[in-house]
């Protein structure tokens, strides 16, 4: 097997698995294709594998894998019992006795920390036992605000151990926006930290910590992380290093409690187009399943401790708001060291430097290196040289996701690391989705790469691109449906009580029973409908691979992070001068996001300077930094339906080139004629990016 400087030569996770289906199962396949169909039909089958292959352990092992094939309501393993901490903190003795390290840290000041297993271990087991102590009860609830740091993974670890539900969110979120989300949950314990470091800056966070406690009633216990300050301290906020330092008897005899496969693990956020942000609560059982099947047998990324990936070091750059986080933290799961920046890996407005994250990744050792697409485009067009960011001949493999990645940004960086001695570096990109924390198509270490492309759906994945009449299509865009349960598909969306919210988020486009055979075809309608993500999706029929065009709905989707246009026109629209608003993401097939933001003015209001300003420190300070549209533009008028709504998705499709009649119904429209400055507004664009080549 080919090998490049001191890489050493791992045999791919997925060719393992498929040892072990041959030797202990006997199953042999003669392509992917067929490995992949295998594993869509005979689920139960392959997600029995998976739970046997990577050795989970319950006091009640499984009899079954899938009890009940319905979409949504799926029943999985029942009977078993878990906890994605334990799964974690197996590998505590025998990655020490390797000389591990749990998790390698460093922060834009240089800052540079390593936890090692035994400490990971006391470090949970002592917060996991002060919760208790203040009355924290499995199904409670733990909102975190902090940054990426190591905190962090110590408190998810606490907070799941003993049956509570963990939730974060990152502190480049505003107040506002992260009330949405908690307020929702109604938590007893706040965890948050005193600031953060971000593009050369210090950003104090104790007034924001005061805001939420303040705004969040439910909260009973709150604990403060020092981050910019060793000596921070808030009134009635306990103290993280205490609350963390214990030792002695009833820490080293600390184990976490078994739960049911279903029960709530943690609640993340993804925002529709309207209302609040969807509070999705995934399962313990769910998430080890979906995180090992994800991250070793289609990202490749091995247990530090075993022979074969010896010294594996894993580092996916992301933000605490962004589930690449959760993907980041599910590292633990199979023993491996996680290495984790906080920062902005762009460096400062007055000192851009796209260099950081890669001479973190030469100094740390880091073997896998996963980060936005956006960041590796960010690296082209600054002009990186990565053979001036140091020794980086062990990384063996790059993963990417959030947008699609461009022919061209990964032919730019396969050129890089072949200059830099490691030819055909390995591009893992992959698509998914916080809806259900995993990937719906991604990589496989043994099949050919084309630039732009997937390489193959997933194993247990049952995707499929739909046209318009509900038929599954090759070698062109369709609908990217799933038309079989995955375990980590949401156990519900928190305050849904008849799960209404989360049928119309994802099950309502197709006729329940549409599809839902296993290998093709319909059955009967109580098998529920399939899920229909919102992403354009093109499959090659001859290879397999996969080509995201981008989403199919009005989500806006900026750097990775997915956000509702609802939120955008909360901040937006709170301004006195504001009358009406409207955005659109036009991040389609590997383009940079462009966002513009459309709104209509008070009479005798104008589109200065200084309105721009309030509209961009809006966003800003509600949201995040990263939603800042790109362009504002004054409009006579936002189009809407009959019934009110705002014709995002139209506005969309016509400015990325589609003709106006086939995008819109001008009789299902309460102001058709606002359409001609739209119209316009997308010939200037096409006109402009024709003279520019």
């Amino acid at each position: 097997m080919e090998t490049t400087n001191n890489t050493p030569p791992f045999i791919p996770q997925i060719r393992l698995y498929q040892d072990w289906l041959r030797d202990q199962r006997g199953l042999a396949f003669d392509s992917y294709d067929e490995l992949w169909r295998w594993s869509t039909t005979e689920l139960d089958a392959f997600w029995h594998s998976v739970w046997d292959y990577f050795e989970i352990e319950s006091p009640t092992p499984p009899t079954v894998a899938l009890a009940r094939n319905t979409m949504p309501g799926a029943e999985w393993f029942p009977g078993v019992q878990l906890n994605y901490a334990r799964q974690a903190l197996r590998h505590v003795q025998a990655a020490h006795a390797a000389g591990l390290p749990a998790i390698v840290s460093r922060n834009e000041k240089g800052q540079h920390r390593e936890l090692d297993w035994p400490e990971l271990r006391r470090q949970v087991a002592a917060l996991a036992l002060h919760l208790k102590a203040q009355g924290v009860q499995p199904g409670d609830r733990v909102a975190a605000y902090l940054p990426n740091i190591p905190e962090a993974m110590v408190a998810l670890l606490a907070t799941v151990s003993i049956g509570a539900v963990w939730s974060i969110c990152a502190p480049d979120m505003g107040t506002n926006a992260v009330l949405d989300r908690f307020r929702q949950i109604e938590p007893t314990v706040l965890i948050g930290v005193d600031g953060i470091t971000y593009g050369g800056r210090d950003h104090d966070r104790m007034g924001v910590l005061s805001e939420l406690r303040a705004a969040l009633p439910s909260v009973q216990h709150a604990i403060l992380v020092p981050n910019l300050a060793a000596d921070a301290a808030l009134a009635g906020w306990s103290d993280w290093a205490a609350d963390v330092a214990a030792t002695g008897p009833a820490v080293d005899a600390f184990v976490p409690e078994w739960m049911p496969f279903d029960h709530p693990l943690w609640i993340v956020y993804s925002s529709g187009t309207t209302g609040l942000p969807k509070p999705i609560v995934h399962g313990h059982g769910g998430m080890v399943l979906v995180a090992l099947q994800l991250k070793v047998l289609h990202n490749d990324i091995g247990c530090s401790y075993e022979a074969n990936s010896f010294g594996e070091r894993y580092h996916w750059y992301s933000s605490t708001g962004w589930v690449m986080w959760n993907a980041q933290a599910s590292g633990l799961l199979s023993g491996t060291t996680c290495v984790i920046y906080d920062g902005n890996p762009g460096g400062s407005k007055d000192r851009p430097d796209w260099g950081t994250l890669w001479r973190f990744a030469a100094e740390t050792g880091v073997t896998f290196f996963g980060a936005g697409a956006a960041f590796f485009a960010n690296c082209m067009k600054s002009g990186l040289d990565l053979a001036a960011c140091g020794d980086l001949s062990r990384v063996r493999a790059l993963g990417t996701t959030g947008s699609p990645l461009s022919p061209e940004v990964q032919a730019w960086g396969t050129a890089q690391f072949e200059r830099i001695g490691t030819p055909g570096i390995w591009w893992n990109n992959i698509s998914g989705g916080t809806d259900f924390c995993g990937a719906f198509i991604g990589g496989h270490r043994e099949m050919p790469q084309v630039p732009g492309e997937m390489q193959c759906r997933m194993l247990g994945a049952a995707v499929e691109s739909w046209n318009a009449q509900g038929e599954p299509v090759k070698d062109e865009v369709g609908e990217l449906v799933c038309v079989q349960p995955i375990p980590s598909m949401p156990l519900y969306l928190w305050n849904d009580t008849n799960g209404e919210r989360y049928l119309s988020s994802y099950f309502d486009m197709y006729p329940p029973g549409h599809g839902r055979r296993p290998g093709g075809g319909d059955t009967g309608p109580e098998a529920g409908a399939v899920w229909r993500h919102g992403d354009w999706l093109k499959i090659d029929g001859a290879s397999g691979g996969c080509t995201i065009y981008g989403r199919s709905d009005a989500t806006i989707n900026r750097h990775g992070l997915r956000m509702g246009t609802s939120e955008i026109y909360s901040a937006v629209e709170a301004l006195p001068e504001v009358l009406d608003s409207m955005v659109v993401d036009l991040e389609y097939l590997g383009r940079e996001s462009y966002m513009p933001l459309f709104v209509v003015l008070r009479e005798g209001a104008v589109l200065d300077e200084a309105t721009r300003q309030r509209l961009n420190g809006a966003v800003r300070t509600a949201l995040s930094p990263r939603f800042v549209p790109d362009d504002i533009f004054q409009v006579p008028e936002i189009p809407r339906t009959l019934s009110g709504k705002k014709q995002e998705l139209p506005i969309k499709k016509l400015l990325l080139g589609q003709p106006i009649d086939k995008v819109v119904n001008k009789d299902a429209m309460a102001n058709p004629g606002c359409l001609d400055w739209y119209v316009a507004f997308a010939n200037q664009r096409a006109a402009k990016a024709a003279a520019q080549g």
